[in-house]
C-alpha cells in the first residue's frame, strides 16, 4: 500500500497557520512529520519538548571555521512549525527536517532559508508577493489585511483540511503565471535545489515504510513537492553541491528580532500581537485592552475600567464599518489611540513597543549544543544573578560588593569580547566616587554567535578575555587604543593580560612624538589608576608610564601649539582639559593620586607632574603671535592656558586682567582676541561676575571694534556665550543693560545703587518725622555726584535671550 503524503502549506509564522496545522494533524493523525528547515536539527528537534524550551527560539547553524557565517531559523509559538514540532514530539512520532542542508546553504551564501519574512516561505524573491497577488485578484489592496481576515482571524473549521486544500490551488495557479511570464530568475535557482531535497526526503520516509506523512512548509513549495518528477531529475539538480562542516543549536530569540526584516529578523511586523492571538483562548480584543489598561496604569497614565469597555465596543464597531469579520491589529490600535491613549501618538507607540512587538526572550535547555565558552557564560550569569532579558533595563552597580564586582568584571570582558550585553551610562546619582557603576542591559539573539566567535579566544570568558585584549594590543593603532585598552583590562580584572599589554604601551609611548597621540593617552591611563583602592588592582606599572607620559607632554606642549589652524587649536583644547584633569589626578597632592597614605606627603616640587605642567601652561600663555607666525600659538589655546593656571591659583585675577587687557587692547588682532576670550571663558562664565575689572576690559574691547570686524566675530562670541550656564548669562545681561561696564559709576549687581542728591535731601525731613530724629539732624546726603543714566552696554546684544517663562 502507497504512503498517504498530505501537503500543509502555510505562511511562516502566522496564528491563524500555526492553529490550522495543529488542528489539520490532530484529524490526520500522521505517523511521520516532516518539516521544512535544516535537516543538521534532527539530532537537537527532540529538545523541544523539554520543560525548559520557551519559545522564541531559534536554530542556529554556522561554520565550523568561521563561525560568523551563521545563519538562523527562528521559531515562536505561533509558527506553524513550531506547531507541528510540538505535536509529533508531545505524541513521540518522528519528525525530519527536509529543507536544503545549512552545509550547502552557507556554502552557497543564500540567505537562510526558513528566515523571509515573506508570506509563504520561498518563491517571494522570485515572483513577487504571492499574497498581495491574491489579495487584489480578491479586490482588496491591502494584503495583510486579507490574509489576517482570511486565515490568521479565522477558527479551524468542521473541514481542517480545507484551507491547505484552497491555498495550493491558489499557488498553483501563481506559479503558472509566474512561469509563463518569466519572472523565475536566479533566486528561482535556489527555490528548485531546496524542492528538489524536500522530494528526495519524502521519498526517503516513504521507504521508512511510514504510511501516513504530514509536510508542513512553505505554502510556495506546495505545488513543486505535489507533482514528483524522476529520482534522477532531482539528483541532477543537487550534484556537485559546495558543502561546509556545520554545526547547529538551540538559542534563544526575541519578540523584537522577530519585527525586523533586516538582519537576522523575520519580517513579522506585530509578534506581541500574533502571540496573543494565538494563546487567547476566547474574547482577544477584550483580553487585550485590559492588558493595554494595565501597561499604561503602571505608567501612570489615568485608564479606568470604564475606559477598556469603550475601546472595545468602539473596535467591534470599526471592524464591522470595514467590513471585517473581527477587529484587526488596525481597528484595536484606533480604540486605544482614541480612548486609552486620549488621541496621543507617543502614549500609542508605548504601547506598540511593549505589547505589539514585545520584549519576550526564550529560554533553551541547559543541555542543548554548546560551545565551551557560551556554558562558562551560562554558568556565571547564574552565579552571579544576570540573567538576559530582551527589555532594556539599568543595573546600578555597587563595587565595594562582591557580588556587584563580579557583575561588572563580566559585563567589561564581554565588552573585550565585542559581545555588548551591557553599555556603560551615566549614573542619575552624581558621585565623583569609583565605586559606583551603571550599565544599561539588553540581550540580543545576535550575541549568540559572537559567543561562537570569540570561543577561539578560550574555554572560559575569562581566558577568552585576556587572549583577546593580547591579540588587541599587538594590533592597535596609536597610543591612545592602547591606553583604553589598559583601562578596560583593569575594569575587567585581567591581572594575566596587563603585564603582556603594558610592555606593548611602553615600547610605543617611547616611540611616539606626537604630543596630540601622548595627549590622548594620558587620561584613560591615569583614570585606571583610580580603580586600584576598589577593584584591588596593582596600579604601580601604570604610574610610572602615566608619568612619562605627562612630563613628555609638558615639556612638547608649547611647541606642539604653534601654527595651529582652527579646528587643530580646538582638538588640542579639548587635549588641553583632559590632560589638565588628568595631571590633577597624577599630583601627589591629590587624594587620588596614589592612596591616602601618600597624598598628604607634599613630596618635592621638582617630582610634581602638576608643576611641570603648570611650566608648559605658562610658555603657552607667552606665546603671543607679535613673536612671529613661526612661535605663535592660538588666542584659543593661550586664553585657555591662562584660565587653567587662573582656575588652580597659580595665577591671580591682576596678572589674568593684565593679560586680558594685553590680549584686548587695540594693538591685538580682533580675531585672535575672540579666540583668546572663548578659551579663557570656557567651562564658565561666573568668573566675569566675581571680578567686574575682567567684565569691564571685555566691554570696554567689544565697544571699540569696528562694526565690519565685528560681524565677522558675531560667530565666534556668540559661540562663547552660548556655553555659559543661563544663570550667568541672565546675570551678564542685567549689568550690560545697567550701563557700561567696568565704569566706576557704574553699580554692580547687588551694589548701593547711587542716588540723585537734591532728590535725596528732599526726602530726609519725612524721613527724619518717621525716625523721631530732629530736622537738624536731618543734613543733606554725602557722596559723590550723581551721574546721568547710562544708557545699556553694547555686550548686551551678544547674550543669548532667554525666554521670560513668567509671561503666561
Amino acid at each position: 500500500m502507497s504512503a498517504e503524503v498530505t501537503l500543509l502549506g502555510v505562511r511562516h509564522h502566522g496564528p491563524g497557520s500555526a492553529r490550522a496545522v495543529a488542528a489539520a494533524l490532530a484529524r490526520l493523525r500522521p505517523d511521520a512529520v516532516l518539516i521544512e528547515g535544516p535537516p543538521e536539527a534532527d539530532a537537537i528537534v527532540a529538545l523541544a519538548g523539554d520543560k525548559q524550551m520557551k519559545p522564541p527560539v531559534a536554530l542556529l547553524a554556522h561554520v565550523v571555521d568561521d563561525p560568523a557565517k551563521a545563519a538562523f531559523w527562528p521559531f515562536a509559538v505561533f509558527s506553524p512549525e513550531w506547531a507541528a514540532i510540538r505535536h509529533a514530539v508531545d505524541h513521540d512520532l518522528p519528525v525530519r527536517f527536509i529543507d536544503l542542508p545549512a552545509a550547502h546553504t552557507l556554502a552557497l551564501g543564500d540567505a537562510p532559508p526558513g528566515v523571509p519574512g515573506g508570506t509563504s516561505g520561498g518563491g517571494p524573491e522570485a515572483s513577487g508577493d504571492p499574497i498581495a497577488a491574491l489579495a487584489a485578484a480578491a479586490g482588496h489592496d491591502d494584503p495583510e489585511r486579507w490574509w489576517e481576515d482570511v486565515i490568521e482571524h479565522r477558527a479551524p473549521g468542521d473541514d481542517a483540511l480545507a484551507p491547505f486544500a484552497a491555498v495550493a490551488e491558489a499557488m498553483a495557479a501563481l506559479r503558472e503565471d509566474a512561469a509563463g511570464a518569466g519572472a523565475r530568475a536566479a533566486a528561482a535557482r535556489r527555490d528548485d535545489l531546496r524542492e528538489a531535497y524536500m522530494r528526495q526526503q519524502i521519498r526517503a520516509a516513504r521507504r521508512a515504510g511510514h504510511r501516513r506523512i504530514a509536510v508542513v512548509c512553505g505554502a510556495w513549495h506546495v505545488p513543486a513537492l505535489q507533482t514528483m518528477p524522476t529520482v534522477a531529475h532531482d539528483r541532477a539538480l543537487l550534484a556537485g553541491l559546495p558543502r561546509l562542516r556545520t554545526e547547529i543549536t538551540w538559542v534563544p530569540w526575541t519578540h523584537r528580532r522577530l519585527s525586523q526584516h533586516t538582519g537576522y529578523g523575520a519580517g513579522v511586523d506585530s509578534p506581541g500581537w500574533y502571540h496573543h492571538l494565538f494563546t487567547s483562548p476566547d474574547r482577544p480584543i477584550t483580553r487585550w485592552m485590559t492588558g493595554v489598561a494595565e501597561l499604561l496604569r503602571a505608567e501612570d497614565h489615568p485608564v479606568s475600567s470604564a475606559h477598556v469597555i469603550e475601546a472595545v465596543r468602539l473596535a467591534d464597531t470599526l471592524a464591522a464599518m470595514r467590513g471585517r469579520p473581527l477587529a484587526g491589529l488596525g481597528e484595536t490600535l484606533d480604540a486605544v489611540r482614541a480612548v486609552l491613549c486620549d488621541g496621543s501618538d507617543v502614549t500609542l507607540a508605548l504601547v506598540h513597543e511593549r505589547l505589539v512587538v514585545g520584549d519576550a526572550l526564550g529560554e533553551v535547555p541547559e543541555d542543548a549544543p554548546a560551545v565551551p565558552l557560551q556554558r562558562d557564560l551560562a554558568r556565571l550569569q547564574r552565579t552571579l544573578r544576570l540573567k538576559p532579558e530582551a527589555a532594556e533595563r539599568e543595573l546600578v552597580l555597587d563595587l565595594r560588593k562582591d557580588l556587584d564586582a563580579g557583575r561588572s568584571r563580566l559585563l567589561h570582558r564581554l565588552r573585550l569580547l565585542g559581545i555588548g550585553w551591557g553599555t556603560p551610562s551615566r549614573s542619575a546619582v552624581q558621585s565623583t566616587g569609583t565605586f559606583r557603576e551603571t550599565w544599561r542591559l539588553r540581550w540580543e539573539p545576535e550575541f549568540a554567535v559572537r559567543v561562537v566567535e570569540a570561543a577561539h579566544w578560550g574555554t572560559t570568558v575569562e581566558d577568552a578575555a585576556a587572549d583577546r585584549a593580547a591579540d588587541r594590543a599587538a594590533a592597535a593603532g596609536d597610543l591612545a587604543d592602547l591606553t583604553a585598552l589598559v583601562e578596560q583590562c583593569l575594569l575587567a580584572g585581567l591581572t594575566g593580560a596587563l603585564p603582556a599589554v603594558m610592555r606593548i604601551l611602553a615600547d610605543r609611548a617611547a616611540l611616539d612624538t606626537d604630543v596630540a597621540h601622548l595627549a590622548a593617552a594620558l587620561p584613560a591611563l591615569v583614570r585606571a589608576l583610580r580603580y586600584g583602592d576598589v577593584r584591588a588592582t596593582d596600579g604601580s606599572a601604570l604610574e610610572g608610564v602615566a608619568r612619562g607620559l605627562a612630563e613628555r607632554i609638558s615639556v612638547g606642549l608649547p611647541p606642539a601649539c604653534t601654527g595651529l589652524d582652527a579646528d587643530g587649536a580646538a582638538a588640542m583644547r579639548a587635549h588641553l582639559d583632559a590632560v589638565h584633569t588628568a595631571v590633577g589626578l597624577l599630583s601627589p597632592r591629590h587624594p587620588a593620586a596614589t592612596g591616602p597614605d601618600t597624598a598628604a606627603a607634599p613630596g618635592a616640587p621638582g617630582d610634581d607632574p602638576a608643576d611641570r605642567w603648570a611650566g608648559a601652561l605658562r610658555a603657552l600663555a607667552a606665546r603671543e603671535p607679535s613673536a612671529g607666525p613661526a612661535t605663535g600659538a592660538p588666542g584659543l589655546l593661550r586664553g585657555r592656558a591662562v584660565r587653567l593656571l587662573l582656575d588652580d591659583a597659580r595665577l591671580d585675577s591682576d596678572e589674568a586682567g593684565r593679560r586680558m587687557g594685553l590680549v584686548l587692547s587695540r594693538a591685538g588682532a580682533p580675531a585672535d582676541a575672540a579666540g583668546w576670550i572663548e578659551g579663557f571663558l570656557a567651562g564658565g562664565g561666573a568668573l566675569l561676575l566675581h571680578d567686574a575689572r575682567l567684565l569691564g576690559l571685555l566691554d570696554d574691547w567689544l565697544t571699540g571694534v569696528p562694526g565690519d570686524v565685528l560681524v565677522d566675530l558675531l560667530p565666534v562670541l556668540r559661540r562663547t556665550f552660548s556655553a555659559m550656564e543661563a544663570g550667568v548669562r541672565r546675570t551678564i545681561g542685567e549689568r550690560a543693560a545697567a550701563g557700561p561696564l567696568g565704569r566706576a559709576d557704574t553699580a554692580a549687581a547687588g551694589d548701593p545703587v547711587l542716588l540723585d542728591e537734591a532728590r535725596a535731601d528732599a526726602a530726609l525731613p519725612v524721613l527724619a518725622l518717621l525716625l523721631g530724629l530732629p530736622a537738624a539732624a536731618a543734613g543733606p546726603v554725602a557722596g559723590p555726584a550723581a551721574a546721568p543714566v547710562p544708557g545699556p552696554s553694547p555686550t548686551l546684544g551678544l547674550i543669548p535671550r532667554q525666554p521670560d517663562r513668567r509671561i503666561g
